[in-house]
This record gives structure tokens, C-alpha cells and sequence, in this order.
């Protein structure tokens, strides 16, 4: 199809075009941890921020988290370096994507679903992220609530699902992507876990099947672990528009270096 109009663009960058986008991951537990977190990526290749508040240890507090999101935004304000792999290096403001990861889907905290939406849609509120991750299977009506919400205030949706133990089949991949379309997503996410090579390929060719028949904007997919990480690499070949690697700490089972991850996309782009 038309892949202009699959392109999503939030500040200065472009997801669903070129080079898959390289997202880091901010797991820091205190606001010192946080800050000094954002502070160390100043010197690592990276398009966007994870910011994922389910390890905060004041999480179920909205007045501090508002706190250390103005906070976070006035560290990675306009000072971090952006390298774009196209020869030059500019200075922009860093994409914040907001993630609370449920523990069902792999994170640290259970909250109540009033809750779960009350802080994602306050969040979004306060303008200060650009992105806020909520999850697929929080419930229709609440996830319609958190994306209206978010998006009267300009922020855009990364819709997600997470299975930590296996690979659904192809056709199931493809229909929860295309549920999160309909849901409103601007961007659907799906993260699976394979226990042989074979799954690897399953997700793969939901990936491409997803992103060249059904899908009207960028979509991220991955499959976890060791031995899962040719999907973190292969998103330009199989169209998945961003990809997760590590600065200091994982979060989440086959995270690479944001360095080495950064390299061996350049040289993927470069090989087309």
C-alpha cells in the first residue's frame, strides 16, 4: 500500500519510515535514579525514551508522578543528542513514551484499572509525554477512555500486548494488531515470547503479512529472548518501526546494547 500514509510523526522524529527507531528504556526506582538515568543517556544513540513508570516507587502517588515527569522533561529537555545515522547528529527534544507495564503483562506493580487509567490519562494531561503505552486487554471502554483522553492533548498511543510464555498463531498476531487499530492505536505493539525457531518465523510473517495487507499506520512487533532477538534487528525487512534495546539495565528478556543494535541496523539500511 501507501506507505506515506503509514508514518507517524511525533516532535522531530518519524516512525514508520527508514531506519526502525531505537527506544531505550528508563527502570529507575527513585526520582535521584530517574534523573541520573536520563542524565547517562546524553551520550547514547537512541531515538525515544521508555519511561517505565510501573518500577517508580511513588507510582500510586499522581501528585509526585507529575512531579518527576516535569522533572524528567526539563533533564531530556533540548540538550540530548539525536543520531539520526544520516551523517549528521541533531539537537531536539527527546520523544517520551510513558509505560505502565501491568505485572500480568511483565511488570513490577498490579493497580486497579480506575487507577491504571486514572494515571495514564492524567499523564497525558500535563503534555509533558509524547506517547502513553496502554495495554490491549485492559478492557474496551477504559482503553477507549485513556486513547480519547490522550489524544485531545496531543499525545499519541502505543497500544501493546505481551505474552511472556508463548507465540500465538499468525492469524491471532494480526488480529489483536488490527483490534488495536481499531481501537484507536498509533501505534500497535505486540511482544511475544517463542520456544523454537519456528515461532520466530511465526511472528515475523505476521509482521510482514500485518504491515504490507492490513495495517494503516507503523506498527512495532517483536519476539523476546535470545532467541527471538533477529526480530529486534530485521523491523526495516519485515516492517516493524521501532525497536528496544538497552542503555544500562534490559527491561525486557533479549534487549541488546543500544550501541550494537544501533550499528547493526545502519548496516541492514545500508545492505537494501
Amino acid at each position: 500500500g501507501n506507505k506515506m500514509a503509514n508514518i507517524v510523526e511525533v516532535r522531530n522524529l518519524k516512525l514508520g519510515e527508514g531506519i526502525p527507531k531505537i527506544c531505550v528504556p528508563l527502570v529507575g526506582k527513585t526520582n535521584e535514579e530517574i534523573l541520573e538515568e536520563a542524565k547517562f543517556l546524553k551520550n547514547v544513540k537512541f531515538d525515544l525514551i521508555e519511561w517505565r513508570v510501573d518500577h517508580y516507587e511513588n507510582v500510586e502517588d499522581l501528585e509526585k508522578v507529575k512531579e518527576i515527569v516535569k522533572a524528567l522533561r526539563e533533564e531530556v529537555g533540548e540538550t540530548v543528542i539525536l543520531f539520526t545515522f544520516r551523517s549528521k547528529k541533531e539537537v531536539g527534544e527527546t520523544v517520551i513514551l510513558f509505560t505502565f507495564r501491568s505485572k500480568k503483562e511483565g511488570g513490577e506493580l498490579e493497580v486497579s484499572d480506575e487507577y491504571y487509567a486514572q494515571l495514564n490519562k492524567t499523564v497525558a494531561e500535563t503534555k509533558l509525554v509524547d506517547l502513553v503505552d496502554v495495554e490491549l486487554f485492559t478492557g474496551d471502554e477504559i482503553v477507549k477512555d485513556i486513547v480519547e483522553t490522550a489524544h485531545n492533548n496531543g499525545v499519541k498511543v502505543v497500544m501493546s500486548n505481551h505474552d511472556f510464555f508463548k507465540t500465538p498463531a499468525k492469524e491471532e498476531i494480526i488480529s489483536r494488531l488490527c483490534k488495536m487499530q481499531d481501537l484507536g492505536a498509533d501505534l500497535p505493539k505486540i511482544a511475544v515470547m517463542p520456544n523454537t525457531s519456528e515461532d520466530v518465523v511465526t511472528l515475523l510473517a505476521a509482521t510482514e503479512e500485518m504491515s504490507t495487507k492490513h495495517a494503516n499506520r507503523p506498527i512495532i512487533t517483536m519476539s523476546m529472548g535470545g532467541l527471538g532477538l533477529v526480530s529486534r534487528l530485521s523491523g526495516e525487512t519485515f516492517g516493524s518501526a521501532l525497536t528496544f534495546g538497552a542503555a544500562k539495565a534490559a527491561s525486557a528478556p533479549g534487549q541488546i546494547s543500544v550501541d550494537k543494535l544501533a550499528t547493526i541496523l545502519e548496516v541492514m539500511h545500508e545492505s537494501k
